[in-house]
């Protein structure tokens, strides 16, 4: 962090100086020959003398100083440059000194070297402030520190951030003409909210840790409101008065970042990232960085097949053909530079060289594989298995441009990343001087309603405590548990799967009593949907079957794992028999997700430190034994390399199982959210959790491939060659061989 600060001071500068060297100690018109220089000189020849150098086209040092000197909004843009550099190398010797506090900390405290610091997991580290605060009590307030507590230090405001957005409070949907709603969320607009809300000077915070206790009541709730309202004005004149400064910056930060990324690889423009305001919308309560980093990857590859299965005909023909012409032109312009390298001496042939190429290389990422085949409706659900949030309106509607646009909010292009960065300085002052103030009274509300302080935390949100009384909403399986008005229930699941979410990855941690009713009671209703689920056994054999249909061809133990459960529904609907040659009833995914979640309660014991056993992760103390109670669980479906992993790496393994929980519970949760409103809605009419793949025909979605290949048999048909997973017993194989299958594959319909 010091090392990456600083080298972020040592970029500044050097951006200025440059940038200020080129407009002021250049002679373009030398450098463009646009002006002869003839050199004098005996030993010169006479084509030397017009050769243009290096240092011909650099002006001499005082003559670049008395250019500088006499351009005055060059000196301006200079001073405030300074300013800025300045109070950021405050801020880092600032951060040095608090870096400083952290590391003797865990040094003389924690007994953490820094040089073994990196090999510790965070529940090592957590562990070790937790045992240290009881020997040596630090929180004056409290005897024992739970690891709730952590995290509500760790993070307090982000919870705050996470709540405004899932209550769309910050106003970061914007309506654009011709281009409908947009979201608009920046690290620019992001910062002067945090300004503004929490640690600026005139924020709602009078420190770190707790809100000014004015606006606790609601007896003045006018007046603050017209006081933020005018702090908001405030900041937003600034950032006016500032913008043309800032755009500048970044112009040409963006262009020295990006522009050899570009003429390098152009491809990277149309690579995507999970958006600013998707990682706040995604994110539970209580998830810290790395752990919302870590399952933002897993999802990547998901959501990047998902949307990449959207093609345009009409822009597949426009690309092949410009990428024919371009290709042809540079083809020659290769063949005579191969010929004759003199030809790289004809004036912007380079540049066309270049430009030709990156032209190629955008038009190829609009020309879909001819391979892929649409099966949108499963891809989304491989998403929604590791990001564990999506609007409901999605479900049903993944073939719709309308879930693509809005899931491209979410996982954008790089280059729309770029784009809205740069535009951030015009736009984020008429954010802040119009929505945001308009909201005034609703922000102070928010924080006087959603504000608890816990002793020896602080004040921090309400949502982040997790609570189902106060928080629940009831159509997330905590019906008759929550107390909570439409106004305090958590919108999307997020305090159910939070609660889950947190449950699962701090698995010593003893939940309050309103918690640990709805724990029991998801577990209940898991092992009741269980029993119509199916078999265990069933799904883990399907294990392998189902890993490659999902092209995971380096899937670990708990990957096949949620492989088999989101394919099983699919393949039952299209009458694929199981591992005894007989067919089985079609399934939901929620059945099958709830029969493997109550398998693993089932067959783990209860760990001693904890009341609930449904939980994933094993025990140290399991692992010389068997990880589960069966030769019919997860432990069959790891391969060898899983193996060798857990003896290696335990940690990383369990940490991965948990991630394979969670997954699980968020699919089997969005499911049986989905059965109550679809009841809800249409009371006689059968709820039906998944689409009915049988009922198309065979035209309905299955499961896309790393290559977005797959297979959509014909509803009436049997699916000839599957059984070749039993190839070590000879009696199927023989079967196999006396009763061909033919192959019948079909290619989904776009």
């Amino acid at each position: 962090m010091v090392l990456s600060e600083f080298f972020e001071l040592v970029q500044f500068l050097f951006v200025v100086t440059f940038t200020t060297f080129l407009f002021n100690c250049v002679e373009y018109d030398v450098l463009f020959a646009n002006r002869v220089v003839n050199h004098t000189g005996q030993s010169l020849g006479p084509l030397d003398r017009n050769k243009v150098t290096l240092h011909d086209a650099i002006l001499p040092g005082e003559q670049c100083t008395e250019r500088i000197q006499g351009n005055s909004w060059i000196i301006f843009l200079l001073i405030m440059a300074a300013i800025f550099w300045l109070y950021r190398l405050v801020k880092v010797i600032f951060n040095v000194l608090s870096y400083w506090e952290i590391r003797q900390f865990y040094k003389k405290a924690l007994k953490i070297q820094m040089d073994e610091l990196c090999n510790f997991t965070w529940q090592e580290v957590q562990g070790r402030l937790i045992h240290l605060q009881r020997e040596q009590p630090m929180c004056v307030q409290k005897r024992e520190l739970s690891e709730l507590d952590i995290y509500h230090r760790i993070l307090r405001f982000k919870n705050y951030t996470v709540a405004m957005i899932n209550k769309s409070l910050l106003p970061v949907r914007l309506r654009v003409p011709f281009f409908g709603d947009t979201i608009f969320l920046t690290q620019g607009l992001k910062y002067n909210f945090e300004l503004i809300l929490f640690w600026g000077p005139l924020s709602l915070f009078q420190n770190k840790w707790s809100l000014h206790p004015k606006y606790k009541r609601a007896a003045n709730r006018q007046e603050l409101a017209k006081h933020l309202s005018r702090i908001i004005l405030l900041t937003g004149l600034v950032n006016l008065l500032l913008c043309p400064f800032v755009l500048v910056w970044q112009v040409l930060y963006a262009f020295f970042s990006y522009a050899e990324v570009i003429k390098r690889e152009p491809g990277n423009l149309g690579a995507r990232r999970w958006s600013l305001y998707g990682r706040l919308y995604l994110r539970h309560f209580n998830e810290l960085d790395h752990e919302l980093q870590g399952r933002l990857g897993r999802g990547y590859k998901p959501a990047a097949k998902y949307m990449n299965a959207f093609v345009s005909p009409l822009l597949a023909v426009l690309a092949k053909n410009v990428a024919f012409f371009s290709g042809s032109v540079l083809a020659v312009l290769i063949a005579l530079t191969v010929y004759d390298e003199d030809v790289l001496t004809v004036q912007h042939i380079l540049t066309a060289i270049t430009v030709l190429g990156v032209v190629i290389t955008i038009t190829r990422s609009f020309i879909p594989d001819e391979h892929m085949v649409w099966c949108p409706e499963q891809l989304l659900q491989c998403v929604l298995a590791h990001i564990h949030y999506m609007p409901d309106h999605w479900k049903g509607n993944a073939n719709k441009s309308e879930t693509r646009d809005e899931m491209a909010q979410l996982f954008q292009y790089k280059a729309v990343f770029i784009l809205e960065e740069l535009l951030s300085p015009i736009i984020t002052p008429f954010i802040l001087i119009f929505p945001l103030r308009s909201k005034s009274l609703e922000i102070i509300d928010f924080f006087r309603n959603f504000t608890v302080d816990v002793a020896g935390v602080g004040d921090i949100c309400s949502f982040a405590q997790m609570d189902i009384r106060r928080h629940g909403n009831p159509q997330w399986m905590s019906e008759g548990q929550t107390e909570a008005s439409v106004y305090q229930q958590a919108e999307n699941g997020k305090t159910e799967l939070s609660l889950m979410h947190f449950t699962i990855k701090n698995p010593h941690w003893q939940p309050p009593q309103e918690s640990s009713v709805f724990i029991s009671h998801l577990k209940e209703k898991v092992h009741q949907d269980a029993q119509t689920g199916p078999s265990p056994q069933l799904l883990l054999s399907e294990a392998p079957l189902c890993t490659s249909l999902l092209s995971n061809e380096s899937g670990t133990g708990p990957d096949n794992l949620l492989a088999s459960v989101l394919a099983h529904p699919v393949l039952t609907a299209s009458g694929l028999p199981g591992r005894n040659r007989r067919f089985v009833p079609p399934s939901s995914t929620a059945s099958a997700a709830a029969s493997v979640l109550a398998s693993l309660s089932s067959s783990q014991q209860p760990h001693a430190s904890r009341s609930r056993s449904h939980s994933l992760l094993p025990s140290r103390q399991q692992h010389d034994d068997t990880m589960y109670c069966s030769d019919h669980t997860v432990g069959d479906s790891m391969s060898a390399s899983d193996s060798r992993m857990l003896s290696q790496s335990y940690s990383a393994l369990a940490s991965e199982f948990a991630s394979a929980e969670m997954s699980l519970h968020a699919i089997y949760m969005h499911e049986v959210h989905q059965q109550k409103t679809q009841h809800a809605s249409a009371p006689f009419q059968a709820s039906v959790p998944m689409r009915d793949l049988s009922a198309n025909s065979g035209q309905g979605p299955l499961i896309q491939s790393a290559q977005s290949v797959t297979l959509a048999p014909p509803a009436s048909g049997r699916l000839g060659g599957w059984a070749e997973e039993e190839e070590e017993e000879q009696a199927d194989e023989e079967e196999i061989n006396t009763n061909p299958v033919p192959d019948q594959t079909s290619r989904g319909s776009s």
